[in-house]
């Protein structure tokens, strides 16, 4: 029975529905007309207070009312007089164009030159006037255009002059006063004419040129017209800072930016080229002004200006203050006083400088110490890297010095001063990790500064921590940039919703709300977002996640440290030629130390000092190849350090803790031991495959070794290692097939031995299999056996009967365990005869064993005998059609073969589906059987 509300109930209802519809479809409409807002062309100004999500939405008080009915197309309005105006001006200056063409190529040539200055200043003049007339009018577009033809009539006018006036003046000394002048008069006439935008950037260009000019024309020296560049670019400086509109302010940047580096670049090239410390002075002034010039920009400029500035600054300091000092060494020590200056640098953390700048005083000096170390990487990659040259001529005798060893071609004396700059930043690296916590307290005031002027948060009025976090909320301390007019109040939405909260914005920020306010630590600027420092839209966690940590930052000071005073202690040994024996002794102490500190630093489990173990591990895993490719120059070098490295290796294995560094230790001790077997064979004059069975005498240390530790997680990588050994065995035993069967036996017995035990034993007893079965083909191929089967089929029957007792035992036991060893015994090397033989009675009997088989295998369900038989029925097969099909081949047309194998991939695409089932089903069967 269907229930029927009273009609109070249902009247209820149905308003409450109506009134949904009613807003639904005047969210509609407002939808749809802000979309043919968007799709119309923007009108050229907007009306004030004209708000595009408003437009069309329904009146007050009448919900669902749309502001235009549907379909309504405004009307087109009438064309402006002004625009006429407009149109006719321009076809009327278009005219007078055309007019002064004509009259300059018909009536120019038949006046003298003062009557072309006349008439080329009355042009002038006029063309001045005109653009103050006409901005009058609101024909600012004309007038621009008028300005710039007015622009280059001045010039023309410049040049009439000196061609009328002063035709015996010097030419660089008249562009220098010219420009002067016309600079003054355009920058005059900008300001006068503040609506037109060409004059103020021309009275910038041409303000670049004075100085300059002026000074190659008084044949002044290098030097002045280092200073004339650098008062210009000051100057650029100051009208980027406070020059009128913005075309003038990027004119002024880029002019300034040309000048300042044109003059840096002088002063630079005369203090590198001094002949003395006093000749250094001079351009060292040069530079240090430029350096303040860029220090007193920075302190207004935005952001990524200031930074610009300080790294100029900072780089000009450097050239200054170190060139004095590099003038008064020897040419190869000079990067020492460069280097000091750049170290130097880092006092500014304590200046009253702003952030910014800091920052780039900051980047200078890490690009100085970065140039300085890249110096040192020539040397060092000599250092390590020459060794590899012994690699072709071992054991050929001790060289009497360290350099001799390397084979290097360097200028070892011009690198004297590169492991000292190698020794001070490994320890000013050092030093900063040991006081660590001091350092942090010196940079404390650097990190938490505000940024003074108009960017920081006071201009913009900093709200509570609890107000809107989306951007656009006018709350910038909530991490949104502050709308014009809300004047920074808390909850302050868009300009003229009188503090209500834009779209979005979540208004008071409850903890853990949606738009939140992160905690910030007092003092960081509201742009900083949090304690991370990144931009105000990147705060919170994220942005914390992304600055590394005060333990990472030292971690990585630490593991500076010890690669720099590594790579000192290498290379002050090449530079200083010392002899053989030292070097090497030297290399391998080095390797132990940094072992002991690797094993040290990985048992202590402090996550803070995590990067130093790490670096050292990888360290001495470096210096162990570069000591052991040295050593290889001397018999008893090699025996000496391979030997000692493997001591040193396997001693840190034992003292380490479980994990990673304890296996790669294990697996380095193994490698030693394969190398020292390996210089075994060659002591004992063995030829390569002859020493290839001592070569298996670690990977059998191995595989003991494994069975020891069992589950230890140092058991497999000490395992794999030996196995790659085994195979380094294999390789060497290649040339001789005796040896090689021997080798291969060998490394089966090793399987074997490794399969023994249970977690072993899925890998290992397979390949001990397969081993034994290489290695029997490969006896009876060197043998020159012409019937394998006299060998094989004595294996294969004990075998199958072994295999079929298995099997009747456990009937779930794999047919490839029970069959498949004695199959493959058989059946693979008659295969492998068979396709050389050219009789025909061993491929038929082999192809009718392999049919019997695959019958085997399909009648009674086994998975070995089935897909063995078939193979090697398909290939016997395949074998002795062969011929035939080459002969038929030949004889096809040329296009038969493309064509049949387009009819067969048509045939398969409109058969895919039922191909796919088929093969589904194949795969299925397959997997059913054992």
């Amino acid at each position: 029975m269907e229930h029927v509300p009273p009609p109070a109930e249902e009247l209820a209802r149905l308003d409450r529905e109506l009134a949904e519809l009613d807003a639904r479809r005047a969210q509609l409409l407002t939808r749809r007309a802000w979309l043919l807002a968007a799709l119309r062309p923007p009108a050229p100004t907007a009306a004030p207070g004209w708000n595009p999500s408003a437009w069309g939405a329904p009146a007050a008080g009448r919900p669902g009312a749309p502001a235009q009915p549907w379909g309504y197309v405004p009307p087109k309005q009438p064309s402006a007089p002004r625009s006429a105006q407009n149109v006719l001006l321009t076809l009327g200056g278009l005219l007078l164009t055309i007019a002064a063409i004509a009259f300059t190529l018909v009536s120019w040539g038949s006046m003298g030159i003062g009557g072309r200055s006349a008439v080329l200043a009355l042009v002038t003049v006029a063309a001045l006037a005109a653009p103050a007339v006409l901005l009058r009018r609101g024909l600012t577009a004309t007038a621009e255009a008028l300005a710039a033809l007015a622009l280059v009539l001045t010039l023309l006018d410049a040049y009439a002059v000196h061609a009328v006036a002063a035709p015996d003046t010097d030419g660089l000394g008249f562009t220098a006063v010219a420009a002067a002048v016309l600079a003054a008069l355009w920058t005059a006439y900008g300001l006068a004419l503040g609506k037109l935008h060409l004059p103020l950037p021309a009275a910038v260009v041409l303000a670049q040129w004075p100085l300059l000019f002026g000074a190659w024309a008084a044949g002044a020296p290098t030097l002045v017209v280092g200073w004339a560049l650098l008062a210009t670019a000051v100057l650029d400086g100051a009208i980027a800072l406070w020059g009128k509109g913005t075309g003038t302010r990027v004119t002024a940047c880029v002019g300034g930016s040309v000048m300042a580096f044109s003059a840096l670049m002088v002063g630079l090239t005369l203090s590198v080229t001094a002949s003395g410390p006093l000749g250094a002075l001079a351009p060292g002034a040069l530079l240090l002004t430029g350096a303040a010039a860029a220090l007193a920009g920075a302190w207004r400029a935005p952001r990524g200006f200031a930074r610009a500035g300080g790294v100029v600054a900072g780089l000009a300091v450097v050239a200054a203050v170190g060139g004095v000092p590099a003038a008064a060494v020897p040419e190869d020590w000079g990067v020492l006083a460069y280097l000091s200056a750049g170290l130097a640098l880092t006092a500014v953390v304590r200046t009253g400088l702003p952030r910014n700048a800091v920052l780039g005083v900051l980047v200078a000096s890490a690009a100085v110490v970065g140039g300085a170390l890249a110096g040192a990487l020539p040397g060092l990659a000599a250092v390590l890297l020459g060794p590899v040259a012994l690699l072709s001529d071992v054991w050929a005798g001790s060289p009497e010095g360290f350099r001799a060893a390397l084979g290097s071609t360097l200028p070892w004396t011009g690198l004297a001063a590169t492991p000292v700059v190698l020794a001070v930043s490994a320890g000013l690296l050092g030093s900063a990790y040991r006081w660590w916590p001091s350092l942090a307290r010196i940079a404390a005031p650097l990190i938490a500064r505000e940024e003074p002027g108009p960017a920081g948060a006071a201009a913009y009025g900093a709200g509570p921590a609890g107000s809107a976090g989306a951007p656009g909320t006018g709350t910038p301390e909530a991490g949104g940039a502050a709308v014009p007019g809300t004047g920074g109040e808390p909850g302050a939405g868009t300009a003229g919703t009188g503090g209500t909260p834009a779209p979005g914005a979540s208004g008071a920020g409850a903890p853990g709300a949606p738009g939140a306010a992160a905690p910030r630590a007092s003092g960081a600027p509201w742009y900083a977002g949090g304690r991370a420092g990144a931009p105000w839209y990147a705060g919170g966690a994220p942005a914390a996640r992304r600055r590394p940590s005060g333990a990472a930052l030292r971690g990585a000071a630490g593991a500076g440290a010890l690669v720099l005073g590594w790579g000192a202690l290498l290379l002050a040994g090449a530079v200083l030629d010392v002899p053989y024996a030292v070097a090497v002794a030297g290399e391998t102490l080095l390797v132990a130390g940094l072992l002991a500190l690797a094993v040290r630093g990985a048992g202590s489990g402090r996550d803070a000092s995590a990067a130093v173990p790490v670096t050292a591990l990888v360290v001495a895993l470096a210096g162990a190849v570069s000591a052991g490719l040295l050593s290889l120059a001397s018999e008893g070098a090699s025996y000496a350090v391979f030997g000692a490295l493997t001591a040193l290796f396997a001693g840190a294995s034992v003292r380490a803790g479980a994990g990673v560094e304890r296996a790669v230790f294990a697996v380095a001790a193994t490698v030693g031991g394969t190398v020292l077997t390996g210089f075994a064979g060659r002591s004992l004059e063995l030829a390569p495959h002859e020493a290839a069975p001592l070569v298996l005498l670690v990977p059998a240390l191995t595989v003991l070794f494994g069975a020891r530790l069992r589950r230890n997680p140092v058991a497999l990588p000490v395992e794999l290692t030996g196995a790659l050994g085994a195979l380094v065995a294999v390789g060497l035993a290649v040339p001789d097939a005796p040896f090689l069967a021997l080798v291969l036996a060998l490394c089966g017995v090793l399987a074997a031995g490794a399969a023994v035990r249970p977690e072993r034993r899925p890998v290992a007893g397979y390949l001990a299999a397969a081993l034994f079965v290489l290695a029997t083909w490969v006896r009876l191929a060197a043998s020159e056996v012409s019937f394998p089967e006299a060998y094989t089929l004595p294996v294969t029957v004990p075998a199958l009967v072994v295999g079929f007792l298995r099997r009747r035992r456990d009937p779930e036991a794999s047919s490839w365990t029970a069959y498949g060893p004695g199959l493959a015994a058989t059946l693979l090397p008659s295969l492998a005869v068979a396709w050389t033989d050219p009789d025909w009675q061993r491929p038929l009997l082999l192809g009718v064993a392999a049919l019997a088989v695959t019958l085997l295998g399909a009648r009674h369900r086994l998975q070995a005998l089935l897909l063995l038989g078939g193979a090697v029925l398909a290939l016997d097969g395949l074998h002795e059609l062969a011929p035939y099909v080459v002969q038929v081949a030949g004889a096809l047309p040329r296009w038969l073969p493309p064509a049949l194998a387009g009819l067969l991939l048509l045939v398969v695409g409109a058969t895919y589906e039922q191909r796919l089932r088929d093969a589904r089903r194949l795969k299925d069967a397959l997997g059913r059987m054992r």
